[in-house]
């Protein structure tokens, strides 16, 4: 029994020492501690599981995607399958799709956005509480696909709600969306709840509704949220916008 604590006081010894070498100061201060991997395997293999409220919150969001219950065109007929038993949707916690935009996290844009239609997406995505997400199905939810060049159909939804994730194709199969899932999941996942980096919806600055466009007289005005752009669209931070008032037009 002696040489047994004996052992276990030496175990507990040394991953108190490891545990508080791989944990920095500073990072302990900006609430962002990341323990190191090969510590924590060592800490299961002695049955000591460890984990951050972070960690715990962010498993929580990924694990209980809601989509909301509504389809466009053909993409539609994909995400459908994706719910049926030969893909099971159910298998990433996103099965519950949700007839009310008060009740989703997530909107699938699957299909052709056409002019008449875009008002109602944008109003949709106002209604849905924080943190929400967007999926772009398609070639054409993301560019306008082959009817591009038509009077009607909008040349993508993010001239007006920001798209986390987009798919391309046309239609995508039903394999495309499940990876496009497991995509926004390793987002959710690496998301911190402090710092510059926070998601949206911990940011007070950051807007949660978009302008809803209006039919004018011969196009949706505003033709597109430029500020949108700005907010959400750079390529790193404090880095150049990809798209804004001072950045090339997007046809």
């Amino acid at each position: 029994m002696a040489k047994g604590h004996l052992n276990l006081g030496v175990t507990i010894s040394w991953l108190t020492q490891n545990f508080l070498d791989c944990v920095q100061p500073s990072r302990v201060a900006s609430g962002t501690v990341k323990m190191d991997p090969d510590l924590k395997i060592e800490l299961g293999r002695q049955g000591i599981f460890t984990t951050t409220l972070e960690e715990l919150y962010n498993w929580g969001r990924k694990s209980s995607v809601w989509p909301l219950t509504f389809g466009l065109a053909c993409c539609a007929i994909e995400m459908i399958a994706t719910t049926m038993a030969r893909y099971d949707l159910a298998r990433f916690g996103a099965e519950v799709f949700r007839p009310s935009p008060r009740q989703a996290d997530l909107m699938i844009v699957a299909g052709t956005v056409t002019k008449k239609m875009a008002p109602q997406v944008v109003r949709l995505y106002n209604q849905m509480p924080e943190p929400k997400y967007v999926i772009a199905m398609g070639a054409c939810a993301i560019s306008g696909g082959p009817f591009k060049q038509g009077y009607n159909v909008l040349k993508g939804i993010d001239r007006y709600i920001p798209v986390d994730v987009h798919i391309p194709g046309c239609p995508p199969r039903p394999e495309a969306l499940m990876d496009a899932f497991i995509t926004l999941q390793k987002k959710i996942e690496a998301q911190s709840l402090t710092g510059a980096e926070r998601p949206r919806h911990l940011n007070a600055d950051a807007p949660s509704e978009f302008v809803v466009p209006q039919y004018g007289a011969h196009d949706l005005e505003p033709a597109k949220n430029v500020k949108l752009w700005n907010i959400i669209y750079k390529t790193a931070a404090n880095g150049p916008n990809t798209t804004g008032e001072d950045g090339p037009e997007k046809d």
